[in-house]
């Protein structure tokens, strides 16, 4: 399809730029005609797509090289949505359709409108306006402006915005859609003033609204992400008014930390380097001041502990990193790291980070203290790294041994694969003891039981006698039977064999299309390992056991 010259926008890169899932949507959109082209030019689309409400969305260029913009808060949130994909697919349909003429519909529209008067411009709004709630509001709102100044403005406003966010009762996903549109309404009206004389008041409001949207967390279903949306245009509204009103840079830097270190969101994530041309050196010394500060309380304690539990210690040690990360100072980096080492996890993220910066030695020296400290419960993804940056450093036989002292406490196949690959076939049979003997225990692991990671490894080695053995022994869940089955079917034709029957016969019962299809598929597998007799007397049993069930029948044929 995307070969065809007729095809505006190539449908592979389509899927490709919004993903499988949301191509899905978006053709579901398309299907159920809900896009309304509005304008069409040779290198760009405009129109509008039905939704909880119309969304405005704009592709610009062609074939596999295009992009554009949506009114939705999916768009704000993570880029191409769905709406942009049932448009792309509409374009599509209209030229396959032989409709490829442009549509100036806006540009027929602007001639139309600037033939006329001002007073009939304004008929045209206000008769618009009467029929139209939200057209009535943003005109409410705008309308509320002319003549007010300072404190008069901010109050009207004020009194706007805690109106457009109040939420009276849980707002479903609907309502919090219509709530979502007032809201936008008022940062709309604040930000016509965010770049004038008052842009001291844009600020005041624009941090509102993210107050009341912050109280408003629990009580909406956010499932279209409207709210993220709306405190990012928050953010950004007050970031435009800031470099206009340029407040005290060390009073700004006590609000935008409270903000980072308080908020449900991490729209605030780095903030002082989001606003950095307004809070200039001495907001960025206070900033640091404040982390610092916080860092000092709560470093080496968790949060919950006791101490300031104001501060959460990852986002501090974020603020300190990338102030660290501007200076250039790889040790404050590292060394932010190794203050807040609570847990074998934290150490697998510093180790990395020193392998990424380049310093293997200070890597190989955390990874061996993080492995001495959680020896009781030793991390695998841990100790595969030190054993790693071991054998890098000379250490093979240090590594081996520490591999071992791992398997011996909480075997792993990953464990198993290292030591295979730096001692060879010698490591295979020391593995199959010692899991033998947890085995014969019912001894579990952390995640598996050491049975089912003694049969893993039998199977990896080819060792399938020995791993029905184990089987028939110590047992096996029906997921691992049947893998062990379908690698051994060639030469352990009738334990597979007794391990698909008992299968087929859970998928029959269970009385769904799905597993009916699934179970004619391992009859059809089945047959491949037996004579054609002994399978037509199977299938007979199967027929007179089930009989009733004609979906399943059906496809026993």
């Amino acid at each position: 399809m995307s070969g065809n010259a007729c095809i505006r926008f190539d449908v592979a890169a389509l899927r490709a730029l919004a993903g499988a899932i949301v191509y899905r949507r978006g053709e579901v959109v398309h299907r159920d005609g809900r896009v309304t082209i509005i304008e069409t030019e040779p290198n760009r689309i405009v129109a509008s797509v039905e939704g909880t409400r119309n969304y405005g969305t704009t592709l610009a260029g062609s074939g596999a090289d295009f992009g554009g913009s949506c009114s939705c808060p999916a768009f704000a949130d993570r880029g191409f949505c769905k709406h942009m994909v049932a448009v792309a697919l509409a374009a599509n349909a209209r030229e396959e359709r032989g409709e490829a003429e442009s549509v100036p519909t806006l540009s027929h529209i602007r001639r139309y409108l600037a033939q006329k008067s001002v007073d009939a411009l304004v008929a045209i709004i206000i008769d618009q306006a009467a029929k139209d709630g939200t057209l009535l509001r943003k005109l409410q709102l705008a309308s509320s402006q002319i003549g007010a100044t300072g404190e008069n403005l901010e109050r009207q406003l004020r009194r706007a915005v805690d109106h457009a966010t109040d939420v009276p009762h849980y707002l479903d996903e609907r309502a919090a859609s219509t709530w979502a549109a007032r809201v936008g309404d008022v940062l709309d009206t604040v930000a016509e003033i965010a770049e004038g004389a008052e842009a001291g008041i844009a600020m005041s409001l624009a941090d509102r609204v993210i107050e009341r949207l912050e109280d408003s967390f629990e009580d909406i279903d956010d499932s279209d992400g409207h709210r993220l949306a709306l405190v990012m245009r928050a953010r950004d509204v007050h970031l435009m008014a800031a470099r206009v009103a340029k407040p005290d840079p060390a009073s700004l830097a006590r609000a935008l930390f409270a903000r980072e270190t308080d908020s449900n969101y991490e729209v605030y994530s780095g903030a002082a380097f989001t606003y950095e041309e307004v809070l200039g050196e001495a907001g960025l010394a206070e900033y640091r001041r404040l982390a610092s500060d916080a860092w000092a309380t709560v470093t080496g304690q968790r949060v919950t502990e006791a101490g300031d539990e104001r501060y959460n210690l990852a986002t501090i040690m974020h603020i300190l990193d990338l102030f660290a990360a501007r200076d250039g100072d790889l040790a404050a980096r590292i060394a932010l790291r190794s203050k807040a080492l609570s847990s074998a996890w934290s150490y697998v993220v510093l180790v990395h980070f020193c392998i990424d910066q380049g310093k293997s030695d200070d890597a190989l020296l955390f990874a061996e203290e993080g492995v001495f400290l959680f020896e009781d419960k030793p991390d695998e993804r841990l100790v595969l790294l030190a054993a790693d940056l071991l054998a890098g450093a000379g250490r093979r036989s240090d590594a081996v041994d520490r591999l071992w002292a791992t398997f011996h406490k909480a075997p792993s196949m990953p464990l198993y694969r290292r030591l295979r690959a730096f001692e060879g076939e010698a490591v295979r049979d020391r593995a199959i003891r010692r899991l033998e003997e947890r085995a014969a225990r019912s001894e579990q692991t952390r995640f598996r039981s050491s049975r089912e990671i003694l049969v893993e490894i039998l199977m990896d080695e080819g060792l399938f006698d020995a791993a029905w053995t184990a089987v028939r022994t110590y047992g096996a869940t029906m997921r691992q039977r049947e893998e062990l089955a379908r690698v051994s079917e060639a030469t352990h034709a009738s334990e597979a064999l007794t391990v698909y029957a008992e299968r087929v016969e859970v998928l029959v019962a269970g009385g769904r299309n799905s597993g009916y299809a699934e179970a004619a598929t391992m009859i059809a597998r089945m047959a491949r390992l037996r004579g054609v007799a002994e399978q037509a007397v199977y299938i007979a049993s199967i027929k007179g056991r089930h009989g009733r069930k004609r979906n399943s029948m059906t496809l026993l044929r």
